[in-house]
């Protein structure tokens, strides 16, 4: 009896241990009528240590081996697909989580956004998107979608880690704020925030 009693407790145990992964849920995909990110965008500064917090967080989540996050002018070219020229080898999970640049320019469309990075790097983001993406053998769950006036998109991969962006508009829709929020295996997270201004013309 002592026995059957001990063996429902290490079963019990063992159940509670095991913690559901993460889905990420579907967002709004309607844009409120007063928003429009087009326009070219124009980074106030380019921090390298932010860069470094980004590599550390993601090396963490690779379970300490470091991922090198290249300066922008030597990353591969990407396509609106999401898939690059370079191979997944030399980019590990980066580029699934993370696109980054000085100067942005922006689509917005009734379906969807179109963000170029220094004219090297496309992604596209549709309103209420819920799909699977993937570079080379890296898989990762994206939505995005709206919350009140500001966009944004959530990328998880199937070991937790975890890439939140978010965009909005401020001082009267001349700056555009970019909000990052990278989060590890652990639940361990760096928060960035990126500043552009609207390109006059």
């Amino acid at each position: 009896m002592k026995t059957r009693v001990a063996l429902i407790w290490i079963i019990l145990l063992a159940i509670g241990g095991c913690s559901t992964p993460e889905v990420l849920l579907s967002k709004n995909p309607e844009a409120p009528p007063a928003v429009d990110f087009s326009g070219y965008w124009n980074i106030r500064k380019d921090s390298e240590e932010d860069r470094k917090r980004v590599n550390a967080a993601i090396g963490r989540a690779a379970n300490g081996e470091g991922i090198y996050i290249p300066p922008d002018d030597r990353r591969g070219r990407s396509t609106r697909s999401g898939r690059s020229s370079r191979s997944s080898s030399e980019e590990g999970q980066v580029r699934v989580f993370l696109e980054n640049g000085e100067r942005l320019k922006i689509t917005q469309t009734p379906g969807g956004i179109f963000i170029s990075f220094d004219r090297s790097v496309v992604e596209e983001f549709r309103f209420g998107e819920n799909r699977m993406i993937n570079i080379g053998q890296i898989d990762a769950q994206r939505v995005s979608g709206w919350e009140g006036n500001e966009y944004v998109v959530e990328t998880l991969d199937k070991g937790g880690m975890k890439l939140t962006e978010r965009f909005a508009l401020i001082e009267g829709g001349l700056v555009l704020r970019r909000h990052i929020v990278f989060r590890d295996k652990d639940s361990r997270e760096v928060e960035i925030e990126q500043l552009f201004d609207r390109e006059a013309g």
